[in-house]
Parts: structure tokens; sequence; C-alpha cells
């Protein structure tokens, strides 16, 4: 028997008119005579961090029951249909964020957060240019990854960055804006424009030209225009399956669009500054989260990058939260002196974000790539840096791993660590199941071998 089918380039991008498409992974990109541990065939796994700021109720969080039948807390009810991709992990310290032997560092405890979440180490008391912290988790697998991918990493978030310099005792501003350290002194800016980043996935790459740029988007022309007559090109040789979620993916594409273009109209009008800051953002909160994450979906869709930090907001942010009816500041009510209104208003917080974050959980699991979805060849690790954020303690993390990364990681379970189990043992862990070779890291003893499917 003579077979004819040729692969597709895995790379394959549409163009037009100077601007450039990434494509999903489509069936027919995989040879023909591909077998199942083809290394074009098996899709790529991908790593994320979503990241919530000013602690979580550990007692409206963290599940009772170890095992298989761990019970859903009030905060994880969102995440309910997705139970069985859950890993609920207590027990892990992120000892680095508690103040020094001599009181270093006590009054800046949302700076150590952030410095030390993803870096394990305690982060240099500075207010000028020389900031210290480590390398963090995301940027070592990104280094490696990167080279795979146009963009070895995107960094986002849904707050505008702090001014520089001082913020909170002693500690640059910096140390508050992101949780993504490139080198131990080269922090990494977090995104919030959802325009820049759209133009960064899918920009012009042909042509550096601002004012090429700004005319396309005066014209009020999406990108799509624009690759029509190569979209029509390639869509010929495609079976049905493929043509579909071709389909599917530029309908996700034209959306994202559509809702980036309507934010820049809002933006324009005349609003009071104090509802919604000016620049393109869209109307409320929620819009702009579940925007956030639809970029996130598409740059994992099409490979452009497979690392990806995302903060819900600053730490120490002081959002308020109108749309659980919550007009208070985020940071504020963290501090609930153990008064019954202000934790039940803290819940509520915590509980909205894992609503939106069960939003991209759900766009993932509906996204097919394969024989599975993007959530099925994901790892995204969500969680604070604080655990009783009345006390700022940083014992006992709420921690939860969402995904299957290839099959290597068994959800549906809560799994109980010895008490002062270092964060820094489930980051190593984590990067060796992405293939990334790392025995220490931070203050690491050992691995989370229970990661792993039995």
């Amino acid at each position: 028997m003579m077979i004819f089918k040729k692969a597709i380039p895995r790379r394959k991008f549409l163009k037009g008119v100077g601007a450039t498409l990434a494509l999903p992974l489509l069936d027919g990109m995989i040879p023909a005579l591909a077998g199942p541990t083809d290394a074009v065939a098996k899709p790529v796994q991908r790593m994320g961090v979503v990241y919530a700021p000013n602690g979580i109720i550990p007692t409206k969080w963290r599940p009772t029951i170890e095992g298989p039948s761990f019970e859903i807390t009030p905060i994880m009810e969102p995440l309910a249909p997705f139970r069985e991709h859950l890993l609920v992990l207590s027990g892990l310290d992120q000892k680095h964020a508690d103040p020094g032997p001599f009181g270093e560092g006590g009054g800046a405890p949302h700076s150590l957060t952030g410095g030390a979440y993803l870096t394990g180490v305690f982060p240099k008391q500075s207010e000028g240019l020389n900031i210290r912290a480590g390398v963090s988790m995301d940027q070592i697998a990104a280094k490696e990854l990167g080279k795979q991918t146009q963009l070895a990493s995107l960094e986002l978030g849904l707050d505008p960055v702090e001014a520089s310099g001082y913020c909170e005792g002693g500690y640059s501003c910096t140390y508050l804006n992101t949780i993504s350290w490139r080198t131990p002194t080269t922090p990494m800016p977090m995104e919030d424009r959802p325009r820049a980043i759209f133009e960064r996935l899918f920009g012009d790459s042909e042509t550096t030209n601002p004012a090429e740029r700004l005319a396309r988007i005066e014209e009020n022309r999406s990108l799509l225009d624009f690759v029509t007559e190569d979209t029509a090109s390639l869509a010929k040789g495609l079976t049905s399956a493929d043509r579909n979620k071709l389909n599917e993916y530029l309908d996700a594409v034209r959306d994202v669009e559509r809702r980036i273009q309507l934010a820049e109209q809002q933006a324009s009008r005349e609003i009071p500054t104090l509802e919604r800051p000016a620049g393109g953002f869209p109307a409320s909160y929620e819009e702009y989260a579940k925007l956030m994450f639809d970029l996130q979906v598409l740059a994992y869709q099409t490979d452009m990058t497979r690392i990806i930090t995302f903060m819900l907001a600053h730490e120490r942010s002081g959002r308020s939260y109108r749309e659980v009816d919550v007009p208070d500041s985020h940071h504020g009510v963290s501090h609930h002196r153990n008064d019954p209104i202000n934790i039940e208003k803290l819940v509520r917080i915590n509980t909205y974000h894992v609503k939106l974050f069960s939003y991209y959980v759900e766009r993932l699991r509906a996204t097919k790539e394969g024989n599975g979805s993007l959530l099925d060849h994901t790892m995204i690790l969500y969680g604070s840096g604080i655990n009783n954020s009345n006390e700022h303690t940083h014992d006992n993390l709420p921690t939860l791993l969402v995904g299957a990364a290839g099959g290597k990681i068994k959800g549906g379970r809560h799994l109980r660590n010895p008490l002062g189990t270092p964060m820094a043992n489930l980051y190593v862990s984590m990067l060796n199941i992405m293939g990334v070779a790392v025995e220490k890291f931070g203050d690491c003893n050992g691995k989370l071998e229970l990661l792993s499917v039995a």
C-alpha cells in the first residue's frame, strides 16, 4: 500500500500584507506513518503559574480529607467540574518569605512574599537599582523550553506597575509588581495591556514601522483580513476535522481582537478615571481577566510559548471587587483581625478569583489537541504566597496543580505533605516533569514523587 499523505510543517504560518498568524496543531501536521511516540505526533507540554495575592482563607480552602475522597471546599467550588484534574497540595512552606533572623524585612511582608514565591530565596532589601532575589522557577523552565518557541515566556498581570522606588519597609516596588525573575537581579515586568500582548503574539513580524501598525488598528481591520487568501489556500488541502479545528481557532482569534478593539473604543470615552484606568482596558475586571486568559490559551495553542506566569493582581493589591459586593480594599480586608464580616468578604474575593481561573481551565479543556485537550498537556500552578493573611504566615501555603502534564500528573487527589516541606521541592518536581533537569533549587531538600501517576 502506498501512502501519499504529506504532513503540514508544524511551524506553518498564514501570511498576508506583512501580517503573520501561527497555526495550532492540526492532524495534518502529523506524518502519515507517525507512531504514538513520534516527536511530531506527540503534543508538547506546557507550564503556567496563576498567582492570587494577599493570601487565601485556609479553613475555606484546604480539604480535611486526604487522597481521592477529598471534599471540594467553598473557595474551590468553581473548580468542582474539573475535580479529576485537580491535585491539591498542603504542607508546603516558603520560609524565605519570613523575616530574617535579625528582623530583616519585618516591615515588608508582601515584598518578601512576592520576591520569594517562585525563587525560594530571601529578597535583598533595597529601594534602588541594586535589587536582588533569585532566578524564578518559571524562568529556569523558559531558558530551556524557550529554545523551541518564538517567545521564551510570557509574564502577564491585571494591575498596572506600581510607582518605582520605595513601596514597603525599605523594599523596592519591584518585589510587589512581579514574581518572575530572569536572573537574580533582573525581574520580569508583568504586561497588563491586552493589545501589546496580542501584537506580541500575532502582530507584524515583517515590519517594525509603528505607523503601519497604527494605520491597521485605525482601519479597525482584523489581522485575519490580511491572511484570508493564505487561509483559503490552506483550507483546500485539509480534512473536514482540521477545517473545523482551524475555523474554531480563527473564530477565537477574531473574538479576542474584537474585544480588544471594543476596550480601546471604550477607553476613548470620557469616564471617571477612578472607575477604570485609561489605555484600552476592558470595562470590568471580569472581562479583563477572561480576555487575558483567552490570550494565554491562544499562546499555548499556537506553541508561541510554553511558559506563562500570570498575576491576578499585585501582592498587597488594594483593588476592590464590586463584582462580588466587596467595595473595600482587598489588602485591607485581608487583615481581617478575625472579624467574621471581613473574613466573609475575603472568602468572596478568594472564590471570585477561583471562579475566573475556572474559566481558564474550561477553555483549556475545550481546546482540542491531538488525542486530548490543552488541559491534558498542560500543568498550571494556582496559589498564593501567604497562608494566614492576618499574620502574613508562609507555612502550609494554598497550592493547587491543575492539568495532566501529558499524563505525568494524576489528578483527583489531595496530597498532604509533612509540615515544613519546602515549596522548592514542588518546583523541582514540576521542572523535572517538564524535562528540565534540576536537582537543587532554593531550599529544596527532595522531590514530591507522588506527583507522578502510580
